[in-house]
This record gives C-alpha cells, structure tokens and sequence, in this order.
C-alpha cells in the first residue's frame, strides 16, 4: 500500500511532466506561426511583457529579427 506522500509525490511529478509538455506545446506553436501572425499575437501581448506567453513570442520575434 502506497503511502500519501507517495502518493502525493506521484501526483506532483505527473503535474510537472503535464505542465512541462504544455510549455513545449505552446512554444511550438508559437514558432509555427507567421512573421504576421506572430506579430499580431506581439501586438496583443504589448502590455502584459511578463507573461510566458509574451515572453516566448517576443523572444521569436527577436530570434526572426522581426519589428512591431
């Protein structure tokens, strides 16, 4: 019989192995869009900076040397 801390620590590694595949997820998707969908999304994002999501996309267009 498992213990609950066991059964806990289980619980939280498949959370992170979740949430870790759902980061890479939304990376992907971020570098298969378009030079003009990603600048829309960069738009979008202008005043929330300190998101992932803005974090990723805004570091796609540097990486494409791309301008808002």
């Amino acid at each position: 019989m498992q213990s609950m801390l066991q059964l806990k620590t289980k619980r939280l590694a498949h959370q992170r192995v979740r949430a870790e595949s759902q980061l890479a997820a939304i990376r992907a998707s971020i570098i298969a869009l378009d030079d003009e969908d990603l600048l829309d999304i960069a738009d979008i994002l202008r005043d929330r900076r300190d998101t992932p999501l803005a974090e990723y996309a805004f570091a796609e267009i540097d990486r494409r040397k791309l301008r808002l």
